[in-house]
């Protein structure tokens, strides 16, 4: 679907970015595939380990505006990647992180319908399901302005989707690293915030392949919800060092024992599909056609929660991943 379009991707340099961007390239035949970015730096280092006569590095922040609507132009698809994501350090930095994630959110849109693009897929996060921390809510804030924006652009307008997901292995910032590096420096024990932590796992691959999946779907105003598996963080420290002990440091700021990313309040407005569940929008005032007639509506008491989840990772098929792949 790709082939001879134009494509964008804010917070393009990030993990998810670059590899959605290999795929891309490997897979399609892409017009243009512009990286949008606001760290010069990241740019380079990108342009270094990607090198494409596709490729286009555009330098700009999803907090202007104008540099979006200017970055916009002639593109066809979006991928809405940028965001704040460091739980402890957004609810050290509230505003900077509302100004990013949700100001951005808005920013995007407001471009993406003023360039007349066809569709727009905006990644979020467990933690915008039931949040209790700032990121979470701003991600949830997020969410709703990408789903209502459905109904700005018109019947023949942009059309606006979700994807939410859990834990990328072995993405920037991301646990599997931070333990990795502990027992590179000779570390004595890895540190876990809580045991009876859990957690939905999604490799990187996976994650790109689903994104473009939805692409390919999408009637607009969805919020689609891959089905994956849990692993308790304790097995996770168990797969990258069985010989090393925990030490329970407790949890920190804004974080839960469990992810949540369907909660029952959603259950009446989800569909499941064989790979993923379909949260469709409650008030859709644009022709939104569904995903009914090949799903199956949940139960009202439907919770997709990763403590109670039917699919679990092992300690092998975790240690498979990072075997096979390099982050």
């Amino acid at each position: 679907m790709f082939d001879g379009k134009n494509i964008l991707i804010t917070g393009g340099t990030g993990s998810f970015g670059t590899r959605f961007i290999e795929k891309v390239l490997q897979k399609y035949k892409p017009a243009r595939v512009i990286v949008y970015s606001r760290d010069e730096f990241k740019h380079y280092t990108l342009s270094q380990k990607i090198q494409h006569p596709s490729l286009r590095f555009f330098v700009g922040d999803v907090r202007d505006l104008s540099r979006l609507e200017l970055a916009m132009k002639g593109v066809d698809y979006v991928v809405h990647a940028a965001a704040m994501k460091h739980v402890p350090i957004s609810e050290y930095n509230p505003m900077e992180c509302i100004k990013t994630n949700i100001d951005g959110a808005d920013n995007v849109v407001r471009a993406a319908i003023d360039n007349g693009i066809s569709k727009v897929i905006a990644l979020s996060t467990d933690k915008a399901s039931n949040p209790i921390n700032l990121y979470g809510a701003t991600k949830l804030a997020s969410d709703k302005v990408f789903i209502a924006s459905n109904n700005l652009s018109g019947e023949n307008g942009t059309k606006f989707a979700v994807v939410r997901y859990g834990n990328v292995v072995g993405s920037r910032g991301s646990v599997i690293p931070f333990f990795r590096e502990l027992v590179a420096k000779g570390t004595d024990h890895l540190p876990i915030t809580d045991e009876r932590m859990t957690r939905f796992w999604i490799t990187l691959d996976q994650g790109v392949d689903f994104v473009i999946s939805c692409f390919e779907m999408m009637d607009g105003g969805e919020l689609f919800v891959p089905k994956i598996p849990s692993m308790r963080v304790t097995d996770l420290a168990r797969a990258i060092a069985p010989d090393l002990p925990h030490k329970i440091v407790g949890i920190r700021p804004g974080e839960k024992i469990h992810e949540v990313m369907i909660t029952e309040d959603d259950a009446r407005v989800t569909v499941e599909l064989d790979d993923r569940y379909v949260i469709e929008p409650s008030l859709a005032w644009w022709s939104y056609k569904g995903h009914r007639d090949i799903g199956k509506p949940m139960p009202e008491d439907f919770r997709y929660s990763s403590e109670i989840n039917t699919q679990w990772m092992t300690t092998k098929e975790l240690t498979d991943i990072l075997d096979r792949d390099s982050f």
